[in-house]
């Protein structure tokens, strides 16, 4: 009666590499997908406070001498300019690490456990 029940054995090696139209996700990895979300954040960050830069041109140029709205259309062109540069420092802080430290926040690598024989 327990011959009935039949062992398995496990498989040593697998090929988990993806084929036919999955083979591009092969070559993914984590720090390429860091460095890609920070240029795409960074274009569309721009790009929002640069669309808000010419909405608040737009308001001060409809605004017909009323203070209130001329008020409003220069705040908001304020606070758009004070986001680019928010924006761009942050760029440029990224630069200056990589340049004085060596150290490459937007393509980092992620090193092995080593194993060790001492212990």
């Amino acid at each position: 009666m327990l011959n009935l029940i039949q062992p398995i054995w496990a498989q040593e090696t697998f090929d988990l590499t993806p084929k036919n139209e999955f083979a591009p996700l092969g070559k993914f990895r984590v720090n390429n997908l860091v460095q890609t979300l920070f240029s795409v954040l960074l274009v569309a960050v721009g790009l929002v406070f640069l669309f808000m830069l010419i909405l608040g041109g737009l308001k001060w140029m409809t605004s017909e001498g009323d203070e209130k709205k001329l008020a409003a259309a220069r705040g908001q062109i304020t606070n758009a300019l004070i986001g680019l540069v928010i924006v761009f420092s942050a760029w440029a802080i990224v630069a200056l690490i990589n340049t004085i430290f060596g150290i490459n926040l937007l393509n980092f690598t992620i090193r092995p456990m080593s194993s060790t024989s001492g212990v």
